[in-house]
């Protein structure tokens, strides 16, 4: 390990250093976990040895301590990160007309969709957000996490028995990530490949009404276009985004808000 550090130290290229501290995982003296974690390590670090122009580049030793798991230093503190991601993810639940997603679009009040609903907006945060860097990408991790936190309180206050709730949580979770891909898929390509992706995560492969799906492709493609007029830094500081209507007059009419109000603390 003393030599990983020396290598480091010197900024020598990656390349040299992954190849030389590759070495070690020949000894005797690196073992077990600890030799797996390394192998681990020199592989990621490996994959992305040539870094694309449009990510953010980082140093060696950022570099390793992500794989490992951890956070590297961020654009700003931990605490406004969290705190933006808390408003954000609130954003996504409280500034949101359910009550009309479920009669527009004939989906039944249940706890399940609200949830297809909400992770739809959670989405599109994400893709957002994704644009802002490893700052970004550290706030989409948490803004996930409020969600699922969410959720379990939620099934908690509607008296779901503790076992069902588990059950229920489970199979959200492979439906959120499912649906992360497939609306990536979506908003990449055209309409025909988004519509399919709302018909399958949104509707649950139920929806015999094409409107229906027309109305949401229109919703998910304004809506996107919305999120990118927004600032990045107001994002990261504030988290506070706003929703244009499911239905309304005049869908060209995006125009880009008013920045908010925020004090030196962020808030």
């Amino acid at each position: 390990m003393a030599a990983l550090v020396r290598a480091v130290s010197c900024q020598t290229g990656v390349t040299q250093w992954i190849a030389a501290c590759s070495g070690l995982l020949q000894t005797s003296a690196v073992q077990g976990q600890c030799r797996r974690m390394l192998y681990g390590i020199f592989q990621h670090l490996s994959a992305k040895d040539s870094v694309q122009p449009s990510e953010e580049k980082v140093g060696a030793f950022t570099r390793i301590i992500e794989a490992m798991g951890f956070t590297g230093p961020l654009k700003y503190s931990r605490w406004k990160i969290k705190v933006a991601a808390l408003r954000m993810y609130t954003c996504c639940v409280e500034k949101t007309d359910y009550e009309e997603f479920f009669n527009r679009c004939q989906m039944p009040d249940t706890l399940n969709s609200w949830f297809l609903v909400a992770q739809l907006h959670v989405w599109m945060c994400l893709v957002r957000m994704k644009q802002e860097g490893r700052t970004g990408k550290y706030m989409c991790r948490y803004i996930v996490h409020c969600m699922w936190e969410d959720i379990e309180q939620r099934g908690k206050v509607m008296g779901i028995n503790s076992v069902v709730l588990k059950e229920d949580l489970r199979s959200m979770v492979e439906n959120f990530y499912a649906a992360l891909f497939g609306y990536d898929e979506g908003i990449l390509s055209d309409d025909h490949v988004l519509a399919a992706a709302l018909w399958r995560n949104l509707f649950n492969r139920n929806c015999e009404d094409p409107r229906h799906l027309e109305l949401l492709v229109e919703y998910v493609r304004k809506q996107v276009q919305h999120l990118d007029a927004l600032s990045g830094e107001d994002l990261l500081l504030t988290g506070e985004v706003s929703w244009r209507p499911l239905v309304e007059s005049n869908a060209r009419s995006i125009l880009k808000p008013l920045s908010p109000v925020y004090n030196d603390e962020g808030l």
